[in-house]
């Protein structure tokens, strides 16, 4: 990003942004502290860039790091550095990234998941603007601008004393709080606008060209995945529509949220098909390829559907639903349900034990 694409975004219309930015030119000059508070994808990083390069350390670097990504064993070190020796495998003096980002800012990305023990050693980093390396007595000065941010509520988080009281008005300077896009829906035409072209400088030359009912259509859609939602569905529009002209059809397509599954109904589903299908006797071969791309499409909208998908834990819950929907159309007969599931008697009860299903479950 450029100072230039920061100067850009400055004319996005709603109120809350226009605030949120005013803010961002107010503060970026002074060496104060910058607390970002908004959901997750609403544009924490963009506004702690935002502030780097319009302060006067713009030349300095600016480094970013995720506070909750990094295992706790290894933030501290991540953070302040080590010295040759201070831990087994410590062949080197290695810096830190508050080392990495002198003259410049250092950005601390959710905040609100650091671990309480390195929130002290943070608070005399803020405090002091010193800090020594992890098996080092020397103490160094930390010439950084810091910048927080997190989506987390830091307030309930003190209350709940997982979180510094001493380091949440420390890191709370000079707040700026970012709104859902779903606030603020006259920004999504200029948003759009803005990272499209933003895709075109990366050589997305072929990005989709978003009509009146395109822009209208994603005004009316939900986006709790924030800006970071909307960046995806726009690189996805680029990659299916290159180069072309996009209405609302394509747009309700790109966003529509993947629905729940619910698996009694997907199960009496399948046992529906498999009864059509085997009462067609003249199945032919374009059927049968027409059955195998709907299944591959089924598999492919249940797979991306799930968060942690487990094909095991699936076909066990599938199974399960199976023989207990067997069952009840059998009246309860083991046997009559292992003809219609086409197993053998033995076979079904082995299952049923599996699964620790009873004929009254059925």
């Amino acid at each position: 990003m450029t100072k230039d694409e920061v100067l850009r975004c400055l004319s996005l219309p709603s109120a809350s942004m226009r605030e949120a930015l005013d803010l961002v030119t107010r503060v970026a000059p002074s060496p104060s502290t910058v607390f970002i508070h908004g959901p997750s994808g609403s544009g924490k990083e963009f506004v702690a860039r935002a502030v780097h390069l319009l302060s006067l350390r713009a030349r300095g670097p600016f480094v970013a790091v995720n506070c909750g990504a990094i295992p706790r064993d290894l933030l501290e070190s991540e953070l302040f550095g080590s010295e040759k020796g201070a831990y087994t495998g410590s062949v080197r003096t290695r810096a830190g990234l508050i080392e990495n980002a002198a003259g410049g800012t250092l950005f601390l990305d959710e905040i609100g998941d650091m671990p309480h023990d390195m929130q002290v050693k943070l608070l005399r980093v803020l405090e002091d603007r010193c800090f020594s390396r992890v098996g080092g007595g020397a103490v160094i000065r930390a010439d950084v601008r810091i910048v927080c941010a997190t989506h987390r509520n830091l307030i309930e988080l003190v209350e709940q004393q997982t979180f510094r009281e001493d380091l949440y008005y420390r890191i709370n300077v000079f707040p700026i709080t970012l709104a859902a896009l779903d606030d603020r829906r006259e920004d999504l035409p200029r948003l759009v606008h803005l990272i499209s072209e933003r895709f075109r400088a990366q050589g997305g030359a072929h990005c989709a060209r978003l009509g009146a009912s395109a822009i209208a259509a994603l005004q009316q859609a939900t986006w709790p995945g924030n800006i970071r939602q909307l960046r995806n569905v726009i690189e996805r529009a680029g990659v299916l529509y290159p180069g072309q002209e996009i209405g609302a059809p394509e747009i309700e397509r790109l966003v529509a949220p993947r629905k729940p599954i619910d698996r009694q109904v997907e199960t009496l589903a399948l046992m529906d098909a498999v009864r059509e299908m085997a009462a067609v006797d003249d199945y032919s071969v374009s059927g049968s390829a027409h059955a195998a791309d709907a299944a591959a499409e089924g598999a492919r909208e249940l797979i991306h559907a799930e968060k942690g998908f487990n094909l095991r834990d699936h076909m066990a819950e599938l199974e399960t639903n199976f023989i207990k929907t067997a069952l009840a159309d059998a009246n309860g007969s083991v046997s009559a349900a292992a003809r219609m599931l086409g197993l053998q008697r033995t076979t079904l009860i082995e299952k049923m034990k599996k699964f620790s299903i009873v004929r009254d479950d059925a």
